[in-house]
């Protein structure tokens, strides 16, 4: 069978491109001149017959037949990748550069502080965590996965469900005593809120509490709206408003009694954390790795967070 060695070179060009997110730095991660790097680029788009990359003088994306042709190339050259690795007897090295488009909330407040960890069990990988609002392309943008909070999007992807943690209804102590504690969930309406906007379908997040099956929604006003959760946790704890926070984030809050939770008995709406991969066949073992160690963090805080394993 016939082999053609300058299609799999173009296909590596490529590969680097996207991965670095310019040529400049595909051609210095390659030991090529720019100009060479761009010379493979466009043999290669000469062998498949279309155009691959956008190219201008300030950015480089994907085409749509780009896309479509590194999503299809992407898991063959995964298999080879770890392939060789097995090959050499450590199938489970863990290396090179992982990108990760990562909800802010997860990356602050749950990961931050075990980022030593894992690096150091981890010495020859080198780890991007992008702080965005939205998913946006994971193939394009050079994106190995995605952390988000909520439902996934709809496209392309996989998704993984990692973990859910309950949604809680707060105040702090300073607004129960100068405003009196609501007696029943529906009079939370009537209360100065704090709410949330939501980025990716802008506008606020609605307002519900759950308990058991039944479901109140709520129709609050709020006279503050924030989109950084660290802002709503803080306004909540100064006695700004009620205000609905992850729990997997307030924990401690609530347990040094900064924060009240009201009506813990209608607190049983729950909040999916996913993992997000393009659409590939292979999980590099660098993916692997930064899940397993994302449950891990996450396992030991089974009082915070309840875990609902899903296969993968």
């Amino acid at each position: 069978m016939a082999f053609d060695g300058r299609l799999l070179s173009g296909v590596t060009v490529l590969m680097a491109v996207i991965e670095a997110g310019t040529i400049a730095r595909a051609a210095e991660a390659l030991g090529l001149s720019p100009s060479g790097v761009s010379r493979a680029l466009s043999r290669l788009e000469q062998r498949v017959g279309a155009r691959l990359l956008a190219r201008t003088t300030r950015s480089l994306s994907l085409t749509d037949e780009g896309r479509r042709f590194y999503e299809q190339v992407g898991p063959h050259l995964a298999g080879i990748e770890e392939a060789a690795i097995e090959a050499a007897g450590s199938a489970s090295k863990v290396r090179g550069r992982l990108r990760v488009n990562i909800d802010p909330f997860f990356s602050r407040i749950v990961l931050s502080q075990h980022l030593a960890a894992f690096l150091a069990r981890y010495p020859d990988l080198s780890v991007e965590l992008i702080m965005r609002d939205f998913i946006g392309d994971l193939v394009a943008d050079g994106f190995d996965l995605a952390l988000r909070f909520g439902e996934p999007p709809q496209g392309s992807f996989v998704a993984r469900k990692l973990t859910e943690t309950r949604v809680l209804t707060v105040a702090s102590p300073s607004y129960i005593k100068a405003k009196g504690k609501p007696r029943h969930p529906r009079e939370i309406e009537e209360r100065d809120c704090i709410d949330f906007y939501d980025a990716a379908n802008a506008r606020p997040y609605e307002w519900e509490m759950r308990c058991k099956k039944e479901v109140l929604p709520l129709r609050v006003k709020a006279r503050l709206l924030v989109s950084d959760s660290g802002t709503l946790t803080g306004a909540c704890e100064a006695g700004a408003g009620i205000g609905q926070v992850l729990e997997i984030g307030c924990h401690e809050l609530v347990q040094s009694g900064r924060l009240v939770v009201l009506f813990p008995e209608w607190s049983e709406e729950r909040f999916p954390l996913y993992a997000i991969y393009p659409s590939r066949l292979h999980r590099a073992a660098k993916v692997r790795a930064f899940i397993e160690f994302c449950l891990e963090i996450m396992g030991a805080n089974q009082h915070v967070v309840r875990r609902k394993p899903t296969p993968t």
